[in-house]
């Protein structure tokens, strides 16, 4: 009974403090498409994500009814930083449906105009309202609507102290006359959000007052300056203790009970070989009071745990060669470089010769009928003047003008000339681990990609064209796996069918470095058109650093050199998140998505078709 009267009052309560318009509320996932059309068209950054921000801590002054209710304390805010544009979930801060739409839209405007770290929030948002609306005039009408409407719902401050009303009024001022506020009072608590402005970062601060944004920016950048300078001569306790036991390494104790960098905790803590910069090093050891040190007698056995994904020799593919020694582009410096992955070309283990499966026989029949008509046709070469044969319909012409008037000679022969197709295409098959997922109760993604590989050299062999295949998967920029199906000069027979079945989901997907050996192999072709087909299931990713937008560049950059050497790269993908990623990628029509991945071992023959029967 207890229960059910406290869960009633606690729905009333919440209700009757919440001051949001919930039968108007737009959540993000109705509007994420037309934001990031929106954001990237007007200018912003193209490889940038556009997510929900998740709510975060607010210390605002709540009401009576807020603080018995327990809400208003945490709110979901815009904002965005070099990986991503955050914004709110969800938006109900006006009664008119169409109002809080339109407030989606004129944050991903303001995002995509804005390129500078915030110096003074306040201030800059207001100089970034005016900057929009002079570059897009048309934009007035829509801005003051929504600023007209969002002072009227805010909160009345009247009874708020002065210092907190004079920041309110400062606030509304702002957003009516944009650049008319130069100077913003102190007070102890945040002002309520303004949902029409962009906020510095992920962590909203309350207590970083406006104002005071400035003096705490210089003072930061002071103290990393002064931190560099000691960093050299400064020096720390040090101290020896026991090893912590390996069987012991489960945290039982909760985080916040760990009040500093100083208390030591015996955890087996595995070897990472992800690329740190030493700055951020000399960061964390600058933190520490005393440095703690134990005599590791097991360090072997720590990196032993962290390959354990890896197959020993005796079960892994067949290695060919040292491994090749390939760039790396590093977004961040805007810097190829040199030497910083190795490739290890594998030919599948256990890969006997086989047969094409007999479950795919009568549709590579069916492919192979629709690619007769891309075979090379012979025909005559009419009006010659040399060639094997007499052309009597030139003849007869020449006959007949001659006779009415003197004319010279024309061409009398015709030649037996051949339409060859002077290309060649290298398929590149993602083989990263999340091949091994289902798309249905009885196939899985690797199964697809196996099946399109066979029907794709079926229908190129019965054509004659020059083909390649290959597969890639990655374990970190050392070890990248390229797995050789079939190269140029060598024949499309039972044992390149037999490598093709004896693929199998390996690691994570390097994709920038793939495509560089690809793309190498490749150019070595005399064939005047090049095409790069590369089949994947996912974005870029792997273990270290290449996660996010590092592994979007990298890709990106190898696509620009493909496309130096005079390479036509087309990616077909299965991920249905894709077109956030690959127009950035690939341009707006060089990437096709298969919504229905069981299709793509049809599909897959008929795309190449069309690429290439112009």
């Amino acid at each position: 009974m207890e229960e059910w009267v406290g869960g009633l009052w606690h729905k009333y309560i919440t209700r009757k403090a919440n001051t949001d318009f919930i039968e108007a509320k737009v959540e993000f996932a109705q509007v994420s498409k037309s934001v990031g059309v929106l954001f990237r068209a007007l200018g912003g950054n193209s490889v940038k994500r556009i997510e929900a921000a998740s709510a975060q801590d607010y210390l605002v002054r709540r009401t009576f009814l807020q603080k018995i209710s327990g809400s208003n304390q945490q709110v979901s805010l815009a904002w965005q930083d070099e990986e991503s544009l955050r914004l709110p979930e969800s938006l109900a801060v006006f009664p008119d449906e169409s109002l809080n739409r339109d407030l989606y839209l004129w944050l991903a405007i303001l995002a995509a105009q804005h390129h500078e770290k915030f110096n003074h929030w306040a201030q800059d948002n207001q100089a970034l309202v005016l900057t929009v609306l002079k570059k897009y005039p048309s934009l007035k009408k829509r801005y003051y609507r929504l600023a007209k409407a969002f002072v009227a719902q805010r909160t009345r401050f009247e009874h708020l102290p002065s210092e907190e009303r004079l920041m309110e009024e400062a606030i509304v001022q702002a957003i009516l006359t944009p650049g008319s506020v130069k100077e913003f009072p102190t007070v102890n608590y945040a002002p309520q959000a303004v949902y029409l402005w962009l906020y510095p970062s992920a962590h909203v601060d309350p207590l970083v007052l406006p104002e005071q944004e400035n003096l705490l920016n210089e003072q930061a950048q002071e103290n990393k300056k002064t931190a560099k300078k000691k960093s050299n001569s400064s020096r720390k306790k040090a101290e020896r203790v026991d090893s912590g036991n390996e069987k012991d390494g489960m945290m039982i104790f909760r985080l916040e009970s760990l009040f500093s960098w100083s208390e030591f905790a015996k955890m087996d803590r595995g070897i990472d070989d992800s690329d740190e910069d030493e700055e951020e090093n000399q960061r964390v050891a600058e933190d520490l009071d005393k440095i703690t040190l134990a005599q590791q007698q097991e360090q072997k056995s720590a990196r032993i745990k962290i390959d354990l994904d890896l197959p020993s020799a005796s079960e892994d593919d067949i290695p060919l060669g040292e491994g090749i020694k390939l760039p790396e582009w590093d977004y961040r410096k805007q810097l190829l470089q040199a030497d910083r992955c190795l490739l290890q070309p594998m030919l599948p283990k256990n890969a006997l010769p086989k047969p094409l499966p007999i479950n795919l026989q009568k549709q590579a029949k069916s492919i192979q009928a629709q690619f007769e008509q891309l075979r090379s046709v012979r025909y005559w070469l009419k009006g010659q003047v040399q060639g094997e044969e007499l052309d009597l319909n030139a003849w007869l012409d020449h006959h007949i003008e001659s006779q009415i008037a003197p004319t010279a000679e024309k061409g009398l022969y015709q030649s037996y000339r051949g339409n060859h197709r002077d290309l060649s295409c290298l398929l590149l098959a993602d083989l990263s681990m999340s091949t091994d997922a289902h798309i249905d109760d009885n196939n899985r993604v690797i199964d697809v990609v196996r099946d399109s590989m066979l029907l794709f050299g079926e229908a190129l062999h019965a054509v004659g064209d020059n083909f390649a295949m290959y597969g890639f998967s990655s374990v970190r920029r050392n070890h990248i796996r390229f797995s050789v199906l079939k190269n140029f000069k060598e024949k499309y027979d039972n044992t390149v069918r037999g490598r093709i079945q004896a693929i199998r989901p390996g690691f994570y997907t390097r994709m920038g470095a793939a495509i560089r050996q690809a793309s190498k192999v490749l150019s070595e072709q005399q064939s005047s058109q090049k095409l790069l087909l590369i089949l994947t299931d996912g974005k870029p990713n792997d273990i270290d650093h290449y996660e996010g937008r590092f592994g979007i560049e990298d890709t990106h950059q190898a696509i620009i050199e493909a496309n130096k050497l005079g390479i036509r790269p087309f990616c077909i993908t299965v991920d249905q998140q894709a077109e956030d990623y690959l127009p950035y990628l690939f341009g707006s029509r060089d990437f096709t998505v298969i919504l229905h991945p069981a299709q793509l071992p049809i599909r897959l023959p008929q795309l190449y078709h069309q690429l290439t029967s112009h």
